[in-house]
């Protein structure tokens, strides 16, 4: 169907909302195909292209960018929409973005288990998918700003301000790490070497974490959390402080993964620094959204999407205070290499970035296709609950995988010899890996119970009908 002219531009919004669903399941069984495979190495079939190598940076990029970044495109384009009173700002070149990433999810879907890659973490991607992604994120950033420009109403929602702080960051960080001498058209080679490749990495890297999976779903988090609980967010001066803090410190928090490496002391104790500093301006933001529920606490036993956000924002704090504790020195000489490492990372990447998500499509959904509700609030419940389950079974198995691994590798006999071989630290860890294999498949299946509500509510037999663009408040 196509949006007339005074109605909002929901085509496009309807369309990233799918996709979302269908890449997080996508996205997530290659992490427990993955996660099987280092129980059972035999599930590789020795075919090249279903190693662990290619198909966990398949994984990361369909998790990250393909869920993500639908779940960002389709609930920013809906947010700026309503919170600037005004449709999208050129329709044709929003519907450009969404088949352009949705070409740039398919191409990295051949290319890196064909083993294409530039072996950068979370930019794997060679040059001309890196061209590609480029134009479709000017593009996104033309509508986005576009609608901002031409709203109808004064104020710029707080939102905003985090996703456009997010869609200016990523395209800085894109450019500048995907510099590139091409060689061929699926191989190049970095503009950068050595300590400083490393460095613009990890300057890229912890910042796709901090404005892709962080600014970015915080945008997703101001709009839907007051939304679904109908109240107002708890502070909306605090809201703007956690803005400004977040933004100014984030960006120097990269060379804290680079501890004991080459570069320069001064460089690793600026990372550590301002990753303790992010602490005040995170928990800041997960306290706002907790306390918008103030007063509705009793909305949480009758509302399992408001569950979904809560829920998020307490995984939120809790990965955004291991972060910087991790970030101390002494601390990372334990965690680092270790499954520690991935079960922070899953805390913030299932318990933040997936549930916010799904609360965020699941509030969504009944809107955009004019229904009243989803299919059934009941499997929403126990999709909550299997993913709740889940991702604590995961996080707490690599917890603990990775505090063993770090002690025993650093375990020495009085002769000063190592007390355990790295074997025996891998044949510790198989049980934890189990659980963790365990944990995943929740998650996943709860992803299969919520594509039938989503599916059975689209199909509830109610037309779609425009929604007019709301008139902005006189006076």
């Amino acid at each position: 169907m196509t949006d007339s002219a005074n109605t909002y531009s929901d085509t496009v919004v309807r369309q990233f909302s799918i996709m979302t669903i269908v890449w997080g399941i996508v996205g997530m069984l290659a992490g427990v195909w993955i996660a099987a495979q280092l129980i059972w190495p035999v599930l590789n079939f020795d075919v090249p292209w279903l190693s662990y190598g290619r198909l966990r940076p398949l994984h990361t990029n369909a998790v990250i960018f393909a869920f993500g970044g639908s779940a960002l495109f389709a609930t920013s384009y809906y947010v700026v929409q309503r919170t600037c009173h005004q449709r999208l700002f050129l329709p044709w070149l929003a519907s450009f973005t969404f088949w352009g990433w949705q070409l740039v999810i398919v191409l990295a879907a051949i290319t890196l288990p064909l083993g294409l890659t530039q072996g950068k973490e979370y930019a794997e991607l060679e040059w001309p998918i890196d061209l590609l992604i480029a134009v479709v994120w000017v593009s996104y950033a033309v509508v986005f700003f576009g609608t901002l420009g031409t709203r109808r109403v004064q104020h710029i929602y707080v939102a905003n301000w985090f996703y456009a702080a997010f869609i200016i960051t990523v395209a800085i960080l894109h450019i500048v790490n995907s510099l590139a001498v091409p060689v061929t058209l699926g191989k190049s080679y970095s503009l950068y070497s050595g300590t400083v490749d490393a460095m613009v990495q990890w300057w890229y890297g912890h910042n796709a974490v901090g404005f892709f999976l962080t600014a970015g779903f915080l945008g997703i988090m101001y709009y839907f959390v007051p939304k679904q609980a109908n109240r107002p967010i708890y502070s909306y001066r605090l809201s703007v402080v956690h803005f400004w803090a977040l933004i100014s410190i984030y960006m120097w928090a990269g060379p804290h993964h680079l501890h004991y490496t080459t570069l320069p002391d001064w460089a690793q104790s600026l990372g550590m620094v301002f990753s303790l500093m992010l602490l005040a301006p995170s928990w800041g933001g997960m306290i706002n959204g907790i306390m918008t529920l103030s007063g509705a606490w009793h909305k949480l036993r009758t509302d399992p999407i408001l569950k979904f956000m809560i829920v998020s924002l307490s995984f939120y704090g809790m990965s955004t205070f291991e972060g910087p504790m991790m970030s101390i020195r002494t601390v990372n000489a334990l965690s680092h290499y270790t499954d520690w490492t991935i079960g922070h990372v899953h805390s913030g990447a299932l318990g933040w970035v997936a549930m916010i998500s799904v609360g965020a499509i699941y509030s969504l959904i009944p809107r955009i296709y004019g229904r009243e509700r989803m299919y059934s609030t009941r499997l929403i419940d126990f999709h909550f609950w299997t993913t709740t389950i889940g991702i604590v079974l995961y996080i707490a198995s690599m917890w603990i995988a990775g505090v063993m691994q770090g002690l025993m590798w650093r375990a020495v006999n009085d002769d000063g010899t190592l007390t355990y071989s790295f074997v025996e630290s891998l044949e510790a860890t198989y049980p934890f890996y189990s659980v963790r294999l365990v944990g995943g498949v929740l998650v996943l299946g709860g992803m299969f119970v919520m594509a039938y509500n989503v599916w059975k509510t689209v199909e509830m037999g109610r037309s779609i009908k425009p929604v007019p663009v709301l008139e902005p408040a006189r006076g």
